[in-house]
């Protein structure tokens, strides 16, 4: 009662070498266009492969955050646009070393060699915060070769803002 099924031949088409030939060329052409995509691609590279000019910009901005745990150095040009910036937790500095005097010398040292190659030669200076890295980093800024033209405190003070903690019974 079982039947066997038996699979069946198909019959496989035989491409002659002519037939091959005739289908060649379409990939040939395929292939030329893709040469030209490249050709195009490799001049944008050869423009892109030419040394990118600094924009050179004389004067700047220098912001100065220095608060009770870290000291933070950012330059910028005069419309904002940053330039360079870091902190001393970036350069490796832990715990309560960060808010040293040292670490914020060190702090400007690193900016100072980021943005270099903008040609910055004139500063404004705007210090936020009541850390002790102020002045530090301050006088290294005028030692690292800029010219400060002007030095700012933008340190909030509240107008009797928020309501103060009560006080302590001991």
């Amino acid at each position: 009662m079982a039947e066997e099924i038996k699979p069946v031949a198909r019959e496989r088409q035989v491409k002659t070498t002519e037939e091959i030939k005739e289908e060649t060329p379409q990939t040939e052409e395929i292939i030329e266009g893709k040469n030209k995509k490249t050709e195009e691609l490799s001049e944008a590279e050869a423009k892109k492969k030419k040394k990118k000019i600094k924009r050179q910009i004389s004067k700047g901005q220098a912001h100065i955050k220095c608060t009770y745990n870290n000291t933070m150095v950012m330059i910028s040009d005069m419309n904002g646009a940053m330039l360079g910036w870091s902190s001393s937790g970036l350069l490796g500095f832990k715990g309560a070393k960060k808010a040293t005097p040292y670490a914020a010398t060190q702090v400007v040292q690193d900016v100072a060699e980021k943005v270099k190659k903008y040609g910055i030669q004139e500063l404004e200076v705007f210090v936020k915060g009541v850390g002790s890295g102020r002045e530090s980093s301050i006088r290294s800024l005028a030692n690292r070769g800029f010219e400060l033209t002007a030095i700012k405190d933008v340190t909030p003070i509240p107008h009797n803002g928020c309501r103060p903690k009560k006080p302590r019974r001991v």
